[in-house]
């Protein structure tokens, strides 16, 4: 009797839905499916480093998506305690929320966090202006996320598998990117910077080479460096940017030092003044050569001043 029942219990009962369903409809209950999901319902990916302004192309993907909807679903993970957390399609968000949209259309898939990470990189990574500064967050992300992958065992990815033939992760990076190795250290290294410097970075003040020099200062040094391009308008060229971080390696560098260094006259601050050649050329002989031409300048100019001397002293 105790084997019929134990028989009994190892059998499994098909359901009715079962019985009824087919191979393609149950196919299909496993398939991706778009949702409208509330935007408050969403949050921004933890860290996401792509800013997303309210400029005018922002303004014109809203006016689109008020007459249009959002063509392009987003992406989105569902996080543990309800909800959704955004992978890619933080701007359409942003669109729908001034476009006056109360939900989105969404793909929801199941990401750990470093799968999340990779494909919000990746999808950031193909717009056509993206700032130092989100290059360089985004580069240390994802390789941070790519070395995690390449050490776990339960994972065959191609990555994975690249890796274990001799390439690490940042030569894997470098490839997918289309930077060099160097370079994408370079963009990691603008993340030591302070906020105050990497937006002059972001705003073209500061060039890229003299920023990664300046990115291995020590915090108050930078802190200092920047109050003192503030008060004296100016900012460092590549030679100087070397020349502080040698300084600061040999424990040297100070607010005085950084002060005299910036003000000191380099080539490219001084002052040049240029004459569009249409406005000058019609009054010298066509055979004039360009030294003859400035030489007659400063002479008109020397006389012009001359004879306003002698005005002044009647």
């Amino acid at each position: 009797m105790a084997a019929k029942d134990d028989m009994r219990a190892s059998i499994k009962l098909t359901t009715v839905a079962d019985l009824f369903s087919t191979e393609e409809s149950r196919a299909d209950e496993k398939r991706e499916k778009v949702l409208d999901i509330p935007l408050s319902a969403i949050s921004d990916f933890p860290g996401h480093p792509f800013k997303v302004k309210a400029d005018e192309a922002m303004l014109e993907m809203a006016d689109s998506v008020k007459q249009y909807g959002v063509l392009v679903p987003g992406l989105v993970r569902p996080k543990a305690d309800g909800g959704y957390e955004m992978v890619a399609g933080h701007r359409r968000k942003k669109a729908s929320e001034l476009a006056g949209m109360e939900t989105m259309p969404c793909i929801v898939r199941e990401l750990d966090d470093d799968q999340a990470t990779i494909i919000m990189v990746d999808s950031n990574l193909q717009r056509e202006n993206i700032s130092p500064s989100e290059k360089a967050f985004a580069y240390k992300m994802k390789l941070e996320a790519m070395k995690r992958q390449g050490q776990r065992t339960d994972l065959t990815s191609a990555q994975l598998g690249r890796k274990l033939e001799g390439k690490e992760s940042r030569e894997i990076l470098a490839e997918q990117v289309g930077e060099s190795k160097n370079q994408i250290s370079r963009y990691i290294r603008l993340t030591e910077l302070t906020p105050s410097i990497l937006e002059m970075v972001d705003d073209k003040r500061i060039a890229f080479n003299p920023a990664v020099e300046l990115s291995y200062l020590a915090e108050e040094e930078q802190k200092a460096l920047y109050e003192t391009m503030q008060s004296e308008d100016c900012t460092p060229s590549l030679a100087q940017a070397q020349r502080m971080k040698k300084l600061s390696q040999d424990g040297r560098l100070n607010v005085d030092v950084i002060f005299s260094i910036l003000t000191e006259e380099k080539p490219n601050q001084k002052e040049k003044m240029t004459i569009r050649r249409e406005r000058i050329d019609r009054f010298f002989p066509r055979d004039f050569t360009e030294k003859q031409k400035e030489d007659l300048i400063v002479q008109l100019l020397e006389s012009w001043y001359k004879k306003r001397q002698r005005e002044q002293e009647r």
